[in-house]
């Protein structure tokens, strides 16, 4: 699936793919953040947002610079919170390696190839990944007729397409779910993902996994925390939800708020 360009501010949180409507309120902040959780400044534009919203570039001993996406590596690393294209272009154009040689005060800066595709397979492992574990621990269910009984219900926190999913298909479990959540006529829905129902099934271990429903607040947050920081690098937002741009300003000035640490 093609992921449609945003116009959305770069770090908007979080994400929801052009095209689909909010299904319910996202998550105003990544799971397990507070009040006095960290901000941080995006090297290439000088956005803020928290070390949740933004990606790491970890600095190895012998200059290499590659993704730290959990932001769990020794020693000193950058911040960034750009599209993927964009840091594609800003590392074609030696923008990206100038900015971190001076930040680190070091000539000894190497980039890794293909460093925005390294991060973006990255960040997609990262949501299958934690869709696999939502699934071995009972918080998601498959199959049509399931998904839509727990929609009607208004048992559905979270409701997924297969990029390869029929619209006729989708259109079915978005009206359960509205249904349950009495949202009739308001045409919201599922979240339609960028991967295909062959990259669902395998990381669920099921056969044919087009749809998925999680049925777990805790779960879904955590789903979607992921999926948002996915989509929001790929550049398909369209609409922002809680910028962390405002947020730095209630929290610091811009001189507070570092890009390297």
């Amino acid at each position: 699936m093609v992921c449609p360009k945003s116009r959305a501010t770069r770090l908007s949180w979080l994400p929801v793919p052009i095209g689909l409507k909010r299904r319910t309120p996202l998550p105003r902040k990544p799971p397990n953040e507070t009040p006095h959780t960290p901000i941080r400044k995006c090297i290439l534009s000088g956005e803020h947002g928290t070390r949740a919203q933004l990606i790491r570039l970890a600095l190895g001993p012998d200059g290499s610079v590659a993704p730290d996406l959990f932001a769990k590596a020794p020693g000193r690393g950058a911040w960034i919170g750009v599209t993927s294209d964009e840091l594609a272009k800003a590392q074609a154009k030696g923008k990206l390696a100038g900015l971190l040689r001076r930040a680190f005060k070091t000539d000894r800066v190497e980039l890794i190839d293909d460093l925005a595709g390294r991060i973006e397979r990255g960040l997609e492992k990262a949501f299958l990944d934690r869709l696999g574990l939502e699934a071995r621990a009972g918080h998601l269910i498959l199959g049509a007729e399931k998904i839509d009984a727990a929609s009607r219900s208004g048992q559905v926190k979270l409701l997924l397409h297969a990029s390869d999913a029929s619209a006729d298909g989708s259109g079915k479990r978005d009206q359960a779910w509205r249904v349950g959540e009495d949202k009739e006529g308001s045409g919201e829905g599922g979240i339609k993902l960028p991967v295909d129902r062959d990259a669902l099934s395998a990381a669920l271990g099921r056969q044919n996994a087009v749809h998925v429903a999680l049925i777990d607040q805790k779960a879904a947050d955590r789903v979607m925390h992921h999926l948002g920081r996915w989509l929001n690098f790929k550049g398909c937002s369209n609409a922002p939800h809680d910028s962390a741009a405002s947020a730095a300003e209630r929290r610091g000035t811009d001189t507070d708020i570092p890009a390297i640490d």
